[in-house]
């Protein structure tokens, strides 16, 4: 059912599709079968839907970068993926080339930059952002309220807790921007990152390591490795088991 006060200018509209009032699709984006668009939802040109994909009020798919005063020239190919089952919360952004797999939550108020890759049965917390050029493996969960920076790398069945920071700028934005210079965190497969920790840019989080909650990383943390305090240091190691 489409809705009478919705715009629909594509003609790429599955089977048993719900599109709300005051909805907008643009022409050439695809919406799969038993999609439900809530109303006051847009999408872009070149935004592609999978199948069962519900998009809640107020969200925005397919955002061009640009704005005044940015240090960095975003680039960016005009199109959004979105797999199968996913769910978008209310008012969250997705940007242009962002793909994300199948069967994932975006939360409500969460931002998704562009040239970012999300896999599969993800969830992304509320009022979460993720940053330009991210990768994030399947079966990944980043609760509310966690910032992670641009040029981050992040592993499968990794787990990040609420208020995790993230930088990738050592200059705090003293110098020119350089691509090669502003790295995220790495975070290897099955870590996990307790409650609004800070991770500085460039450090590597090892498989099935722990960071406790508030610690500040500073340099690289090895597998299996349990950190703690300010700056984190090593306590322990968990069974890899």
């Amino acid at each position: 059912m489409i809705s009478e006060k919705a715009v629909v200018q594509s003609e790429n509209i599955g089977i048993n599709a719900v599109i709300g009032e005051f909805a907008v699709i643009r022409p050439g984006a695809v919406i799969g079968n038993n999609v439900t668009v809530h109303p006051q939802v847009v999408i872009e040109s070149g935004v592609v839907l999978g199948d069962n994909v519900e998009i809640f009020p107020g969200a925005y798919i397919g955002k061009e970068p640009k704005g005044p005063g940015l240090a960095r020239k975003p680039s960016f190919e005009p199109w959004v993926r979105i797999g199968d089952h996913c769910n978008i919360g209310p008012h969250s952004v997705i940007y242009y080339e962002v793909e994300i797999g199948a069967n994932t939550l975006i939360g409500d108020g969460a931002s998704i930059r562009e040239k970012c890759t999300i896999g599969r049965s993800c969830i992304i917390g509320r009022n979460t952002t993720i940053l330009y050029s991210t990768v994030i493996g399947s079966n990944t969960k980043i609760m509310d309220l966690v910032n992670i920076t641009g040029n981050s790398l992040i592993g499968e069945n990794v787990f990040i807790a609420a208020n995790t920071g993230c930088a990738n700028d050592n200059a705090m934005g003293k110098l020119p921007y350089d691509e090669a210079a502003m790295l995220g965190p790495t975070i290897k497969d099955g870590a996990s990152i307790g409650l609004g920790a800070l991770l500085l840019p460039g450090v590597v989080i090892g498989e099935k390591a722990v960071v406790g909650a508030g610690a500040v990383v500073t340099s690289d943390v090895p597998d299996c490795a349990v950190v703690m305090g300010i700056p984190a240091k090593i306590k322990r190691y968990v069974s890899e088991g």
